[in-house]
């Protein structure tokens, strides 16, 4: 085929897939597809390097649990199979630094939910003793910005080389923090610093997987003790499972692939997949499902039907700018 052929024929594919379906209804659609925008704040510790952090572990416990939720930020990465890997974690950074970006990250993503570990880089700082008030301003700057917002202030994991340092600073926050959300304003207090030992921090700062597991395990607790803060569980009627991975990535798109699993007893006879892709981003293609709005995926007519412990999988291609993601994935069944 032509190359000039191949270009129509791409962007007819685009416009017909990215097109509502006729007489479909529409307000159902983008209330069960909205999800939950979380923002995972901090420095190094929240962008977790290669392996994505905590961010890896959280990400897993909350699709499991069939929670709707999308991690939001300016920055995207981690392992490509992590089906989503938005963040605001900036290594290197200090309180301050967060302190001057924070009013337009918020403007930008909108997070319902924020999840806060800094100070890290301020206890070998030239100033450790002002961290906590730096800390103060800072979160009172996201309740000004953000009032709605339920924003999860964590203590800092242990430093090997700083151990009284950080003690200190996490003794000075958990009162500033608690009086604030005696105040009304929606903060709440997560006690990190226990949670990882210094036998899981290989350079004495840096949690490996394990550490990083811990703080997951940490984070989810602490978000599902706040209603709302994650969204509502899948309800009894959703059935069905899905889990996203990219499986390749070029300049300008990329490919991946989607897990419909049931998990029930029973068997099921359609089922409807929802998610979200990076700005700018369009499907371009698709086998195994049929795909309308930005995105809503159904089945095929040879796929719909899963036995019980059974699964069926669907593939896209997906063009636009930027890092390759997918957020959160939930599934209904029929």
């Amino acid at each position: 085929m032509s190359s000039p052929l191949k270009a129509v024929c791409a962007a007819l594919i685009a416009v017909l897939l990215t097109a509502p379906s006729a007489g479909a209804d529409e307000s159902t659609v983008d209330v069960n597809a909205d999800p939950v925008r979380v923002m995972p704040l901090g420095d190094s510790i929240t962008q977790g390097g290669s392996i994505g952090g905590y961010r890896l572990d959280l990400g897993t416990k909350l699709r499991a649990a069939g929670r709707n939720v999308d991690f939001v930020g300016s920055l995207s990465d981690g392992p490509s199979s992590m089906p989503d890997r938005n963040h605001e974690g900036h290594p290197g950074w200090t309180i301050a630094q967060i302190d001057a970006n924070v009013v337009n990250w918020l403007r930008t993503y909108t997070p319902r939910t924020i999840l806060l570990h800094i100070g890290t880089n301020d206890m070998y700082g030239s100033d450790p003793a002002g961290a906590p008030r730096r800390l103060s301003a800072l979160v009172d700057k996201i309740t000004s910005q953000a009032p709605s917002a339920e924003v999860f202030v964590s203590t800092i994991i242990p430093i090997r080389f700083a151990d009284a340092t950080v003690r200190n600073y996490n003794s000075a926050i958990v009162p500033l923090l608690r009086a604030k959300a005696a105040a009304g304003k929606r903060v709440h207090v997560v006690d990190m610093y226990p949670a990882v030992p210094i036998s899981d921090l290989p350079d004495g700062i840096h949690p490996n997987a394990a550490g990083y597991s811990k703080m997951a395990a940490v984070w989810y607790a602490a978000l599902s003790s706040v209603p709302g803060s994650i969204g509502d569980p899948q309800q009894p009627g959703d059935t069905c499972t899905a889990t996203p991975r990219v499986a390749s990535t070029w300049n300008g798109g990329f490919q991946a692939e989607v897990t419909v699993a049931n998990p029930t007893a029973a068997a099921i006879s359609g089922w409807t997949v929802r998610f979200t892709l990076p700005g700018g981003h369009t499907v371009t293609q698709i086998w195994g499902g049929v795909a309308s709005g930005s995105v809503t995926v159904t089945n095929a007519d040879y796929n719909g039907t899963i036995a019980p412990n059974g699964s069926a999988t669907f593939g896209f291609i997906a063009s636009g700018p930027g890092a390759a993601s997918i957020g959160a994935a939930t599934c209904s069944s029929s």
